[in-house]
């Protein structure tokens, strides 16, 4: 992978990964792109690290709800430096690091970016610790405190809790003062002890049972990413007063119907249960949520929420409250391979898959 390369006229030679269809990982396609200078309100950004999420693994077999057509680039988030603003930008932002929410474009070695987006990078945080915090560390925060507003002394039910989220958000929890229950291979157990986490086999058919051994009356609060048979579980096992966040349908990965077939019911499932005469709570997390149209009040709001709450995360980052989870890092020539990884129940290490340019 080589260098950005910036021609005389103001343009910049860039390296993306690009989804043509829905093929396998070996189907992505390395290609090299003239990016035009930026344009007013925007930046180019020398990408830094980017990475693998399960918003990839969805979309390369055409299952993430709105995922543009194809061919595309994907790349949920990324971090970078800004090389260059557009005509009457902010000066002050070239040569920053940042941070930002792409949901696609960013598996690339530059990207042109809306200047309004970016997050700039405390001090002190490498590039690639800062990455796994985008999203993962946006979705967990949120959840923790805006859906669920888990507090001091509660106990909660973390699904999937040495995934990419799953890590995050286990340390945010544990920072808050809540227990945390964590479903995981037992591969990845002895981390998450390490993390004060109580793990559970997410194999094991007792998997409720053994919960309420832990939490007799039930948690407070269930994070489930799984979908499906899973979100029901997981609202049997709040308290009377408990909250049931899902924010993914992973269990539909491989299904063959289309994605809203999955997710409409399941939406369904989570209205009907509000509706009910109990004081639980239940609900569908999306980091989009509010994001409103461009130039809106709406994407204003948005904007200034995502800055603080991942601004927020970064500085417990850089204050050592969280540790950043890398489970492997992969040149962004080797994606195929990183996303091989990604959808293998063999890998070893919990954690986000980092991608370098």
């Amino acid at each position: 992978m080589t260098e950005l390369d910036a021609t005389a006229e103001g343009t910049t030679t860039a390296t993306e990964m690009v989804l043509p269809g829905k093929v396998a990982p070996n189907g992505l396609q390395l290609v090299r792109r003239t990016l035009p200078p930026p344009a007013v309100g925007q930046a180019l950004v020398r990408v830094e690290s980017t990475a693998v999420s399960f918003a990839e693994s969805a979309m390369r077999r055409g299952r993430y709800y709105g995922q543009p057509a194809f061919p595309f680039v994907p790349g949920y988030d990324l971090v970078g430096v800004v090389e260059a603003v557009g005509p009457g930008g902010d000066l002050n932002l070239i040569g920053r690091r940042v941070a930002a929410l792409t949901k696609t474009g960013g598996w690339a070695t530059a990207v042109l970016l809306t200047a309004a987006d970016l997050v700039e990078v405390p001090d002190g945080i490498e590039p690639d610790d800062a990455e796994t915090l985008i999203v993962n560390g946006l979705t967990a925060y949120q959840m923790l405190h805006a859906k669920a507003k888990v507090q001091a002394g509660q106990t909660v039910l973390v699904t999937g809790a040495a995934g990419g989220v799953g890590s995050i958000l286990v340390q945010l929890a544990r920072h808050t003062g809540a227990t945390v229950i964590g479903t995981a291979s037992p591969r990845h157990h002895e981390a998450l002890r390490a993390l004060g986490v109580e793990p559970i086999d997410y194999r094991d058919p007792h998997v409720a049972a053994r919960v309420r051994t832990l939490a007799p009356d039930g948690v407070d609060a269930v994070f489930d990413h799984l979908g499906g048979a899973s979100v029901t579980r997981s609202y049997r096992l709040l308290n009377r007063t408990g909250t049931l966040v899902s924010y993914s349908i992973a269990a539909a990965l491989d299904g063959t119907r289309p994605v809203l077939l999955d997710f409409l019911p399941l939406l369904a499932k989570l209205a009907f249960w509000n509706h009910l005469p109990t004081r639980r709570h239940a609900s569908f997390y999306d980091i989009w949520a509010g994001a409103g149209k461009p130039d809106s009040a709406k994407r204003e709001a948005f904007r200034a929420r995502t800055r603080t709450d991942l601004t927020h995360v970064l500085n417990l980052l850089r204050d050592s409250v969280l540790t950043a989870q890398i489970a492997a890092r992969f040149p962004l020539a080797e994606a195929a391979a990183a996303l091989e990884m990604a959808e293998s129940s063999a890998r070893t290490a919990p954690g986000k898959i980092i991608l370098t340019p």
